[in-house]
Parts: structure tokens; sequence; C-alpha cells
């Protein structure tokens, strides 16, 4: 283990020498006769461990010489001990609230000075380590949280796979509308109507919970959910029970948990309500207006678009004029129209987007209700 250093500083030659024969033996010493050297030398690798600091000295006084020590990262830490013959009760609260941890005075007794010394080294010592033990838990709870995220997600996007492999669904679909609603939810986390709403961890749980909107399918039977034709009323009304069979079903695990979920509420509101429109004429509910969650109106517009600009059984992929027209036919009726003009303002990065998560296979899916 490499010896401890002890920076000393004095403007007398004697006191150096004093105090560098008291501690050499034991430590690594090094000695300053000014307060402009001791600065020099405390900035030095390696960085002292204590420093012994005289008070009255020319120039730069003992109280100025800490004042910079403190200012500086590199060196705010270094305890610092005071050195001198004052000893009235005023200079040592002065120097205690400056900063030093501790004060000796002259002349020195060598016992007393070592023990001083001894017990601030051992104090410097516990503090670095229980430092470097706060770091490594700090690290460790990172990388769990990252693991525990990273088995979330997959997770999440296990069970959207496992309905759309019921729904027909193919490739990049859930990835496509996760990547819309993030993309579009930050374009408007700025606007004052979202603003309160939308900061990073809402945007991010937000998006997280897309890839859920359609999860509810499992529970629609292969007559209806694979029908390749026309859906009768009495079909269309059990398609669209999708959405709160979705629904039931995250608020069941919402249940289980031990502790609240937030993406879950999240995930729960865009399975139930992203069939609601703007002018409440969707479902499940009718709802209108605001009262549809904000995260349901960013998955309405995210859903429609990949909807329009894919392949499904029924019909032939939209070119892209043709689903902006359709989309824009739609402000105040299907879509808040706020969401709306910022999803039209950057249309071409939806399209970008589209365009990076491909559908490469060339089955169509089923009936997107």
């Amino acid at each position: 283990m490499n010896q401890q250093t002890i920076l000393i500083v004095d403007d007398n030659p004697e006191n150096l020498t004093v105090l560098g024969e008291l501690l050499v033996s034991r430590y690594t010493v090094r000695a300053a006769n000014s307060g402009l050297r001791a600065l020099q030398l405390a900035r030095q690798a390696p960085l002292p461990d204590l420093i012994l600091l005289d008070v009255m000295m020319p120039n730069m006084n003992g109280y100025e010489v800490l004042e910079q020590l403190r200012a500086a990262p590199e060196t705010s830490e270094i305890p610092v001990i005071f050195i001198t013959a004052m000893n009235s009760a005023g200079e040592e609260e002065h120097g205690l609230a400056a900063g030093a941890v501790d004060y000796i005075t002259k002349p020195l007794s060598p016992a007393v000075a070592l023990a001083r010394v001894r017990t601030h080294l051992e104090l410097r010592q516990a503090r670095v380590r229980l430092q470097d033990i706060n770091a490594g838990l700090e690290a460790e709870v990172a990388a769990r949280m990252r693991e525990n995220l990273s088995i979330q997600d997959v997770t999440i996007r296990a069970l959207a796979r496992l309905a759309e492999t019921r729904d027909n669904e193919t490739g990049n679909h859930i990835l496509r509308t996760q990547q819309y609603v993030g993309a579009l939810a930050r374009r408007v986390a700025q606007h004052p109507r979202f603003a309160a709403e939308l900061d990073e961890q809402t945007i991010a749980l937000m998006a997280k919970s897309a890839p859920l909107h359609d999860i509810g399918k499992v529970g629609i039977p292969d007559q209806v959910l694979l029908k390749p034709g026309k859906l009768t009323p009495e079909e269309w009304a059990v398609m669209k029970t999708h959405a709160q069979l979705g629904a039931d079903a995250i608020e069941r695990a919402e249940a289980d948990a031990q502790t609240p979920v937030k993406f879950l509420l999240y995930a729960k509101q865009v399975a139930l309500r992203h069939h609601e429109r703007w002018d409440g004429s969707g479902y499940p509910g009718g709802l209108a207006g605001e009262a549809i969650p904000l995260a349901a109106r960013l998955m309405a517009l995210a859903d429609v678009f990949d909807a329009l600009i894919s392949r499904r059984v029924y019909k032939a992929p939209l070119p892209l004029a043709e689903t902006r027209r359709i989309m824009a036919a739609e402000r105040g009726r299907h879509f808040d129209p706020d969401l709306l003009d910022a999803f039209l303002e950057g249309f071409d990065e939806f399209a970008d987007i589209a365009a990076r998560y491909p559908d490469h296979e060339p089955e169509a899916a089923a009936h997107g209700a």
C-alpha cells in the first residue's frame, strides 16, 4: 500500500523542519514555505491526503489558501488542519467555519500532532472507501435497472408479437407505431396544450406502451379476426371488443404487480382508447376531445397512418401523398387538431420511420379494426 502524502505549509523554515522530521518516518512529506507554493504542490499528483497549514503567513495567509483549495474541484475534498500560535476561541471558530477539519496550536506537542494527523487520515480513508462503495453500488443499481428495462422491453415486444401472429400482422407494424408515437410526442412536447404532461420520462413510457395497443386481438375468434372478406355488422361488433379485452388484460397485470407500474397505465389507455375519435364517433366509449387520454390520441394517429400505408387483405398500401390527404381531412373529426397539425408538419419524419422498418413478408395483415 502506498504511503499517504502530507503537505506541510509554513513560512518559518524551523517549523517546516520540525514537522517534517515528525512525519517523514510514517508518511510522504511535501513542504511549502508560502501560500502560492502550497497551492502549486496541492495540485500535483498524487494529491495530498492531508494538509497542515500555517495561518499567519505573508502575502497569502492560511485562510486565503484554504479558500482557494476549497474553490478548486481537484483540491476541495483534501482535509486541512490549521496550525497557529494563536489560541483564542474566536480564531479556532474562524478556521473551522472556513472549512478546516481541525486546529492545532503552537508550540506543537508531537504526540498530539501525530494523533490528530492519524485520526484525520483514517477519516479520509474511510470517506474514500465509502465513496468507492457508493459508486460501486450506484453502478450496480444502474446496471440492474438497464437489465430490468431491457427485459421489460423484450417482454412487451414478445406480447405484441404474439398478438400479431394471431392477426397475421407482418413485419414491423409494432416497431413503426412505437416510433411514430415517440416522434410525435417529442414534436408537441413544447406545445402549450401538452407541455405539462409530456416530459421526457412520460414520452418514453408512452412509446414503451404503444406495442400493446392491439394486445386484445388475441381474444378475437379466428373466424372473425382472420376473415379475408368484409365483416358483417355482428362480426364487426365482435372485432371491436379487442379494445376492452386488451385493457382488461393489462388491468389484471396491474392488479398482480406488487408496486404501481406507470407504463401499464398508458398501455391500458392505449389499448382501450386508440379507436376513440376526437368528434366522439369512435369506440368503445364514444369519448370526445380531451376526454380521450393523450397517449391514446397519439396512438390513434400512429395506428391510422400505418394502416393506410400498409398492405391489408382488403386493400393495397396507399401512396404517401394520398395518405396525407386522407389524414388531413380528419382534422377535428378523427384526430386532435393540434396533434394532427404537428404530424403533418413533420410528415417526412414519419415517412422516414416507415421506410426504416418495412414489411418484407408478402402476406397481408388481416382486419386492422
